[in-house]
């Protein structure tokens, strides 16, 4: 029969240590306290990733669709000033690289908060997963998924040129998303 034992070192004597055999009801009480402990670690686990998932992003409720077009629309002047100043710096004859450079970083750094914007704010928390049986309903966030996906593509083309057709497809996109996303008038 294998016997558990125990250290019932003092601490008059720290190098006299002896073993002594665990009692039965211990030894059940000791595997009754672990059990609890791993079922509640493992409950709160749960609780803990249901809760997560029950949640929308951080900052919940504050909503302002009607700012977010707002900045999007900067955003796009932005990138259209930009695009115009690496167009008149490059022509230069001695042109200055790091003023080019730092209008480039630019137009990049607003074209990636555009991208932001409509995948954070718009696709992850304000555009509702429809069933499709509601023929209107998904009609309308089909519209919603492809405007806000042109916006995005478009964005991602504003970064790898100074083509200002990119600018007037991007406020065409917007536009197109806000006529689906608010209605027939803007908010």
């Amino acid at each position: 029969m294998k016997q558990t034992f125990i250290n019932t070192h003092s601490q008059e004597n720290e190098y006299n240590c002896e073993l002594q055999p665990i009692k039965a009801n211990n030894l059940k009480q000791i595997k009754h306290k672990i059990t609890y402990i791993a079922l509640a670690f493992f409950v709160s686990i749960l609780f803990i990733y249901q809760n997560s998932y029950a949640h929308c992003e951080i900052p919940c409720g504050i909503y302002e669709d009607s700012l977010r077009i707002s900045l999007v629309n900067e955003h796009i002047t932005t990138i259209e000033k930009s695009m115009n100043m690496i167009n008149e710096l490059s022509k230069q004859p001695i042109p200055n690289y790091n003023q080019i450079v730092r209008w480039v970083t630019n137009k990049e750094e607003h074209a990636n908060k555009i991208q932001e914007i409509v995948s954070q704010y718009f696709l992850h928390q304000r555009v509702q997963i429809t069933d499709s049986s509601d023929k209107e309903k998904y009609s309308k966030y089909i519209k919603q998924l492809s405007s806000l996906h042109a916006i995005a593509v478009y964005s991602m083309k504003a970064k790898q040129g100074t083509d200002l057709s990119v600018i007037e497809n991007l406020k065409k996109s917007v536009d197109e998303f806000v006529l689906v996303y608010f209605g027939e008038h803007k908010h």
